[in-house]
């Protein structure tokens, strides 16, 4: 007697139900509660933990903070990651010795765990002159700079160290697209005087505009959601420089003790990834139908 599929299917939505939708549905809850950490007691308020939180001056500052992280982020990664990738192509294509080095030391980036890379970018932006990054800037002759200490410089390492962290993922991406180019339009392009800004922008770049949106998308979903990298890097200081959604949501939570806010910075969150999904779902759909 065959078995139903469900009772194969059963352990997997047991275990989603109880690690995923479960707590889904109790952060919505929460976010409608005064609910605390140190008040057992807590009553439903409505939309008031979501009007408290959207008209603080914290939020705005962190709502400020978070879009610069965001967009520099976006801009670089999908910068270098598309420079990576053209040089990669080429050196694969020329047979060019090292390429292969090239992608495998680009990877290792992306697999390290984002609270490891915060630690090791904070020892190499050590603020004396023992520190990696500014040994080498006094050697040249500049003087020991404030990664940590000035706000602007702070946002700005930690934007560096998230680039870093994820330039491989639109390298991969943006390889993977560079690889369905038909060589046709390459040869074509040349033989009508083309030149090699000329093939990039009429001819590579649309045909790997659907794999650009794509990792646009993606790769802005990961930043929203970068918490472990800027936690131990910089915490979210000095003061607020570097506290993003993520990490205004663990303060309120864990430090403010306010779980009905928290709980309403994560569903905004939520709104925001979803947000997202949906325009990468319909980017995809429209894509299937032409």
């Amino acid at each position: 007697m065959q078995e139903h599929p469900l009772v194969w299917l059963a352990p997997a939505i047991a275990l989603l139900f109880l690690f995923r939708l479960y707590p889904l549905i109790e952060v919505v809850r929460m976010s409608f509660t005064n609910i605390s950490l140190i008040q057992p007691a807590y009553e439903y308020v409505g939309f008031n933990s979501y009007i408290a939180v959207i008209t603080s001056t914290a939020f705005r500052t962190m709502a400020r903070t978070t879009a610069i992280f965001v967009g520099a982020s976006v801009i670089a990664q999908l910068t270098l990651g598309m420079i990576l990738a053209l040089a990669i192509n080429y050196g694969v294509k020329k047979h060019i010795y090292g390429s292969v080095s090239i992608r495998i030391a680009v990877l290792s980036a992306w697999v390290i765990p984002g609270i490891v890379i915060g630690i090791l970018w904070k020892i190499m932006l050590i603020e004396t002159n023992y520190g990696l990054v500014n040994y080498i800037l006094v050697q040249l002759g500049f003087n020991v700079v404030s990664f940590f200490s000035d706000p602007q410089m702070a946002l700005f390492s930690t934007i560096m160290a998230n680039t870093w962290r994820g330039t491989a993922f639109s390298m991969i991406m943006l390889y993977a697209g560079l690889q369905q180019v038909p060589q046709q339009l390459y040869h074509a392009a040349k033989v009508d005087g083309a030149g090699p800004i000329a093939r990039f922008r009429h001819v590579t770049l649309p045909q790997i505009k659907p794999v650009v949106f794509i990792n646009i998308v993606l790769i802005t979903i990961y930043t929203v959601n970068t918490f472990d990298m800027i936690m131990s890097l910089t915490g979210g200081g000095p003061g607020r420089a570097t506290e993003v959604l993520s990490l205004f949501m663990y303060f309120l939570g864990f430090e403010q003790f306010q779980l009905g806010r928290a709980a309403a910075v994560a569903v905004i969150m939520l709104g925001v990834n979803v947000v997202m999904t949906l325009v990468y779902v319909r980017y995809l759909l429209s894509e299937e139908e032409i």
